[in-house]
């Protein structure tokens, strides 16, 4: 990874996503109504003995690609996983989920292809469809959209208590990619030279669309090992990058041993002249999932896991990751 080093280098704001201005506008509608119980990741509900949780997310300008290229084949498996990770984040079982499309106008083979990447991500992550909705708007929509909604089922006990502790280790898990975010910072850069049918650099087998279109992976198979082992925070790390990690609290968490980055965000910040800065303000540079845990309890983590011990938690507020501060 290398700095831009001049004022023509992309950022993700400057393509139409503005971070900050985003999370502003979350916290103005949820100032208008309140929330009596919720987590970064998930609202809960208090129905006796355990919690139900809801998250709700779709797949974003990822669509674009896909519908460039005409292969709806994995977005599903994206809508899955974008929803169920949120609630693994908040320590919660995923056990049903419902589906929205809205389109503008019926095409059997694309919603047929839709749900054959739905029922993958359902079986992966072992849920149950409850049902789901399909809108023909050609008025409102120029295209279509995908989203739902994934509810689970947790413990009083089995939330994480959503606060990372100074000392304690950071465990990152890998991604599959690009996943879900950014989309519209990666399609701007590599469309500025390229086809998405062009052959992908780092791999003549695969275009370039269908390397941006690797599924999210779905981080359900943690969830025992991290209650196991005592997992006081995580984050899904998705828009906004590793400031994700900042969920986790008002720390400072340094990750001096990240994990690699896949060659898919190198051709991004080349062919978009993207600083080191943003790209890890906008990406996930190859780590999906991070896990704050007592250092004596990370070894066990980790042998159970494909995870990696990738930094700590100190006094502070910033992340320090390859000669950045990200506050």
């Amino acid at each position: 990874m290398s700095d831009s080093d001049d004022g023509e280098g992309l950022t993700y704001a400057e393509t139409g996503v503005d971070i900050e201005a985003s999370e502003d506008a979350t916290a103005a509608l949820l100032e208008a109504f309140g929330s009596d119980l919720t987590t970064e990741y998930a609202g809960l509900l208090d129905i006796g003995d355990r919690y139900l949780a809801l998250a709700t997310d779709g797949v974003g300008t990822k669509l674009l690609v896909a519908e460039a290229i005409e292969d709806f084949s994995t977005i599903g498996i994206d809508c899955i996983a974008m929803n169920v990770n949120d609630l693994v984040a908040a320590g919660v079982e995923p056990v049903a989920f419902v589906d929205y499309l809205a389109i503008d106008e019926p095409d059997d083979d694309l919603t047929n292809e839709i749900g054959e990447g739905l029922a993958v991500g359902l079986e992966q992550a072992d849920l149950t469809l409850l049902g789901g909705e399909t809108a023909v708007m050609p008025e409102v929509v120029e295209g279509f959209d995908l989203a739902g909604t994934c509810a689970g089922l947790a413990g009083k006990d089995e939330i994480f208590e959503g606060e990372a502790a100074v000392g304690d280790v950071l465990v990152g898990f890998p991604s599959n990619g690009i996943h879900s975010n950014g989309l519209t910072l990666a399609r701007e850069a590599v469309t500025r030279n390229h086809e998405y049918t062009d052959a992908f650099p780092h791999d003549d087998e695969r275009t370039i669309g269908e390397e941006l279109l690797r599924p999210t992976r779905i981080y359900t198979d943690l969830l025992e090992p991290m209650h196991d082992h005592g997992v006081r925070a995580a984050a899904h790390v998705t828009g906004g990058g590793f400031t994700n990690l900042l969920r986790m609290g008002d720390r400072k968490y340094v990750v001096d041993d990240p994990l690699p980055a896949q060659p898919v965000f190198e051709f991004v910040q080349q062919e978009g002249n993207v600083s080191d800065e943003e790209m890890h303000r906008t990406f996930n540079m190859g780590t999906g999932f991070v896990v704050s845990l007592p250092e004596d309890r990370a070894e066990d983590l980790v042998a159970e896991t494909d995870g990696q011990v990738i930094g700590r938690v100190e006094e502070g507020a910033s992340v320090e990751i390859r000669g950045l501060s990200l506050a």
